[in-house]
């Protein structure tokens, strides 16, 4: 029984999921009539939820539909890994004789066959040292998505995430065969606007033309306070004028940062009670008190250059020009070169964003604990 219906992690039932009606109904639509897509928009505004939500519409009853989540993937053989073990863990659900065909199929990865020790159903996994030979090894994994019985969705998320691995052909790789499979069709989800308009857009690029391009913007202000309403009444509670206004504001209104904010701030309230824009503000503070426990050890193991740009970044925002003496001045920084360094290493590690010459701190959280500690009011 759900106990709080602003839900922050794991599947989200229907009724509890906020709107993009829409975006459901586009991205079936061009699915379904054979087309790849390119989704793009920022962390955490709820594209994976969106993937999950589209693959659970009824429409996709007919087709295998597989998520894979490649943002912690750093090399072609983790690629495999991930690719692989979500892959089988969809389509064993056949029984034993897939099972055998899937094993038959797959010479080049060694699977680890157990079963699960409560359902005893067996499920099959993937270790990063049985895989010999990567490239091999996808080309087998989509020639198994070819051979299903039912047609595939896949689902790539963060997927410019392969531009750094450190085998250079991966694009290629995976381009040249997506290209001619007949039964399979792909979602690539980006976060890094930059990266993946580079990828999907650039005549120089494999994937160049590939797919239908979407954006993901935030969820409007009025349809968010619609469903905080509705939420809160089937618990017995109220809300407050105003109070959303100020969660989106704070918010910027990225999805997940909301749906954290009315989480805590549900706890806090019992039935009868009124979510109000002090309860809220309680619950952010609930909010970045439980985030010390993570963001403490990580600072720590920053070098100083690379927390004081991560400080300077925080303090405004959103940060233009950061390589001018203005700007290394202001912050008492080192030198170009150094904050040079400390960027790209702080790029890499996603700690830092940038769209449009702008850099910002990832991690919206992150961002106001940083500002908490340099003593900014939190409005």
């Amino acid at each position: 029984m759900i106990q709080n219906p602003f839900i922050t992690s794991g599947e989200i039932p229907e009724q509890y999921f906020c709107d993009r009606d829409a975006e459901t109904k586009k991205l079936i639509s061009m699915l379904t009539t054979g087309s790849n897509v390119c989704l793009v928009a920022p962390r955490r505004i709820g594209k994976s939820k969106l993937i999950k939500h589209l693959f659970a519409q009824p429409e996709m009853e007919k087709y295998y539909t597989i998520y894979i989540d490649l943002f912690h993937t750093s090399s072609l053989r983790e690629l495999v890994q991930t690719f692989g073990t979500a892959v089988v863990s969809v389509l064993q659900t056949k029984g034993e004789k897939t099972l055998a065909k899937i094993l038959s199929g797959l010479r080049s990865i060694g699977f680890k066959l157990s079963s699960d020790p409560i359902t005893g159903v067996p499920t099959l996994g993937v270790e990063l040292g049985d895989i010999q030979s990567p490239e091999l090894s996808v080309n087998e994994i989509f020639d198994m998505l070819e051979k299903a019985n039912k047609p595939c969705i896949v689902a790539f998320d963060e997927f410019q995430q392969i531009v750094n691995y450190p085998e250079k052909n991966v694009e290629a790789l995976l381009r040249g065969r997506i290209q001619h499979l007949a039964n399979c069709n792909f979602i690539f989800c980006g976060s890094q606007r930059h990266l993946i308009a580079e990828m999907f857009m650039s005549s120089k690029r494999p994937f160049y033309a590939s797919t239908e391009m979407m954006g993901l913007k935030p969820i409007p202000q009025d349809t968010y306070t619609e469903f905080v309403k509705r939420m809160l009444d089937q618990f017995g509670k109220t809300l407050q004028d105003g109070t959303v206004e100020y969660v989106y504001g704070l918010a910027q209104g990225n999805t997940a940062f909301m749906q954290r904010i009315f989480h805590f701030a549900f706890n806090r309230i019992g039935k009868g009670e009124e979510c109000t824009q002090m309860v809220v503000k309680l619950a952010f503070a609930d909010m970045l008190d439980a985030a010390e426990d993570v963001y403490q050890p990580l600072l720590s193991r920053l070098p100083e250059h690379q927390k004081m740009l991560l400080y300077a970044i925080a303090k405004v925002g959103r940060a233009q020009k950061i390589l001018s003496g203005s700007f290394i001045r202001a912050n008492s920084l080192k030198s170009s070169s150094s904050v040079q360094a400390a960027l790209k290493k702080l790029l890499e590690m996603d700690l830092l964003s940038v769209e449009n010459g702008e850099y910002f701190v990832t991690d919206m959280l992150l961002q106001y604990y940083l500002q908490r500690m340099l003593g900014m009011p939190m409005e």
